[in-house]
């Protein structure tokens, strides 16, 4: 229902105005997919940067040059970041205990990557703001309202990677007269496979995880 929801104020001005908080926190999901899959493969994870449009970035650097399949994996869970993070929190809906974990976890995550990695007004202000708020419902919330915003949370998070479809299937674009390419067109460059193929892939897998969360989550 919450999806289903989701994806009718998406069509709207309104709606999108509702949801351009979660909008900001989804593109904290993505670039952090970015910055801790590099910091994994040996890199230095420097900054994160979130702008009012809802774009950011993750600066790493790398000891030397980069392997190609450490770019491609970079660039690949940054897309897969959300839909990941968000399944998680589906699946924790189901229990009590996981609940009240998740959102006090996500809330530290979130106050902790502000300090350390943030270097943006817009997520100095969006991202303690939700860090407040997950660790206030996980420790003083009802069970319903424990539920309610891990299951928002969760689907926001999830289904985020539709809100930008196109970017999926784009070798990316300008910006400040700059191209700036997308990650599938790193991917490409990478792996050598054409960026709609991996959209294509990624789009799949992403669907996959989804479904299976929804698909264990309903089972109460």
């Amino acid at each position: 229902m919450i999806a289903m929801i989701t994806v009718v104020l998406w069509q709207v001005p309104l709606g999108q105005l509702v949801l351009y908080p979660f909008s900001l926190l989804a593109t904290w999901f993505h670039e952090m997919g970015h910055g801790l899959t590099s910091m994994a493969l040996g890199a230095r994870f420097d900054e994160l940067v979130i702008f009012p449009n809802g774009s950011g970035y993750a600066l790493s650097s790398w000891p030397g040059e980069p392997s190609r399949l450490s770019r491609a994996l970079t660039a690949a869970v940054g897309l897969l970041g959300p839909s990941v993070a968000g399944s998680l929190l589906i699946l924790g809906s189901r229990s009590p205990a996981a609940t009240r974990l998740l959102l006090a976890a996500l809330g530290l995550v979130l106050g902790l990557s502000t300090i350390i990695w943030v270097r943006s007004l817009a997520g100095w202000i969006v991202l303690p703001t939700f860090a407040a708020i997950c660790v206030a419902v996980a420790f003083w919330g009802s069970r319903k309202a424990q539920r309610f915003a891990i299951e928002l949370l969760g689907v926001q998070a999830a289904i985020s990677l539709w809100r930008d479809l196109g970017y999926l299937f784009s070798d990316g674009g300008y910006v400040g007269g700059e191209f700036i390419t997308s990650d599938t067109g790193a991917i490409e460059e990478a792996l050598l496979l054409p960026f709609w193929l991996w959209g294509a892939l990624i789009t799949a897998t992403a669907v996959a995880i989804i479904f299976g969360a929804l698909r264990v989550a309903s089972r109460r």
